[in-house]
């Protein structure tokens, strides 16, 4: 069946363009037109793969004696016919017919729709043998492929660039397709991890927090993983529907702890977010491995809502009560009104740099004029004097300890809004598999047919036919 989706490893010219000129913008795992939000691509990670190229080289010129059992692409090179005279190497026009066969697969499914012109690969084999020349000349046509693949490389390197992507570290991955219930337990692990160590500083200062509920939520995971690795279909939707009812508990629970240290201003409101993000994000999965798409829409939408509300209390937190203590000269080259404009755009789409420096222009006088009083106001996730200035005399200024932590806390502001965004997109994303009439499985396969992995590549590129237009979530 033909599907109405392009997969491809490199990302198009008229969208890189598009990025580049603000036309297009990326939100989390897709990238759609700034006017009228129609999605046009949706990114998704991949494992890294190895490049063959060098060894068809091997093969061809470097390799070429006694028994050669290199490969490319899985395609065995015994066909090649090699044969060993001497210090002189033969190859029958057959073998080298399959040589050249092989490098114009390279080409084709390394170079996409890249132009080869100029370049002949495809060689006329006239004489039944061909001694060691025949090699030097596929050689010659590998140097030119390894050009081209140079090429690649580089328009890969300004295509992640310009994506943005590690500028914002997150928990989630790009797609909901690669967030399998292995990798949710892994980050549900790390989270665990965190709040452990958090403990154990929190003990100095008798504050307790729970993480025994992270054995029933490691529990329902690997419920889930045993349902869907069932044969008989009552059995996985049986087992599956006893992993959303603790998956729905953790919900809950989680939504409460959040509020409840969100109150308190504390550093653990993050991990709970997080958890909560991975119970909605388990929960919704279950749906999808068994084809459930409207509802799991429903639940990444009621998802969207009770995340992102808390994000948006917790990034209002770490801005503190003077977002301009942020734009303070020591952070110049770290720190400029750019990124702090972006923050503001999560919140408010209508706002740009001018309107955000206007907000801040009082706060950069009173900031200045009395940083001691700002310091007062700062939240425990930022400043908890009790546990951060233990030991210390009550004279020393405390600011520059709080000042070297501010880029951090900025980072973990544009890492929460990452996450929210990757979230908010797995909607916009189940919301396309359901209207191009792909099931779930369908897309989790998709990959490019006739393209080689470029050994830099770190993402897929799904191109619907027309831009979509989806219901914003994001």
């Amino acid at each position: 069946m033909s599907l109405p989706v392009t997969v491809t490893f490199m990302l198009a010219d008229w969208i890189i363009k598009g990025l580049a000129d603000g036309t297009l913008e990326r939100v989390g795992g897709v990238i759609r037109e700034v006017g009228t939000k129609q999605v046009v691509t949706w990114l998704r990670e991949i494992a890294g793969q190895t490049t063959q190229v060098n060894t068809l080289k091997d093969i061809a010129g470097q390799s070429v004696q006694g028994n050669t059992s290199n490969n490319l692409l899985n395609l065995i090179f015994s066909g090649a016919n090699l044969i060993t005279s001497g210090t002189n190497t033969v190859v029958t026009k057959q073998g080298l017919a399959n040589v050249n066969q092989i490098l114009g697969g390279v080409v084709q499914a390394s170079l996409g729709n890249i132009a080869l012109s100029g370049v002949n690969l495809v060689a006329t084999v006239a004489n039944a043998a061909i001694t060691r020349k025949g090699f030097a000349d596929v050689n010659q046509r590998l140097d030119s492929v390894e050009n081209h693949l140079g090429g690649i490389e580089q328009t890969l390197e300004i295509a992640q660039g310009i994506l943005q992507v590690t500028t914002a570290a997150s928990i989630l991955n790009l797609g909901v397709s690669v967030m399998g219930f292995v990798v949710i337990a892994q980050r549900l692990k790390e989270i665990e991890q965190r709040l452990q160590q958090t403990q154990e500083l929190l003990n100095k200062i008798n504050r307790k927090i729970d993480i025994s509920f992270y054995a029933n939520f490691r529990a329902a995971i690997e419920l889930a993983i045993n349902a869907f690795t069932m044969t008989k279909t009552e059995n996985r939707r049986s087992s599956a529907l006893q992993a959303i009812n603790r998956f729905l508990e953790a919900e809950h629970i989680y939504t409460e702890f959040i509020d409840i240290e969100i109150d308190k201003k504390s550093q653990i409101a993050e991990e709970y977010i997080l958890t909560l993000t991975l119970a909605y994000l388990s929960e919704a999965r279950c749906y999808l491995e068994l084809e459930e798409h409207d509802t799991a829409i429903r639940r990444f939408q009621e998802g969207t809502k009770v995340i992102r509300t808390r994000i948006q209390k917790y990034v209002d937190i770490m801005l503190t009560s003077n977002p301009a203590a942020y734009l303070q000269p020591q952070f110049q080259g770290q720190i400029d009104l750019q990124r702090l404009t972006q923050i503001y755009q999560w919140i408010d789409p209508t706002l740009n740099e001018n309107k955000v420096f206007e907000m801040q222009r009082d706060n950069l006088f009173k900031w200045n004029q009395d940083p001691n009083k700002w310091v007062e106001t700062l939240p425990a996730l930022i400043w908890e004097p009790n546990l951060d200035w233990a030991g210390k005399a009550f004279w020393d200024d405390p600011k520059p300890t709080i000042y070297a932590r501010l880029p951090k806390t900025f980072e973990k502001i544009e890492s929460m809004i990452e996450t929210s965004r990757r979230f908010e997109a797995y909607q916009t994303e189940v919301q396309a598999i359901s209207q191009l009439g792909i099931s779930f499985h369908e897309w989790l396969k998709l990959t490019p047919s006739t393209e080689v992995k470029p050994e830099s590549a770190e993402f897929m590129y799904i191109i619907p036919s027309t831009p979509l237009e989806l219901k914003p979530s994001c």
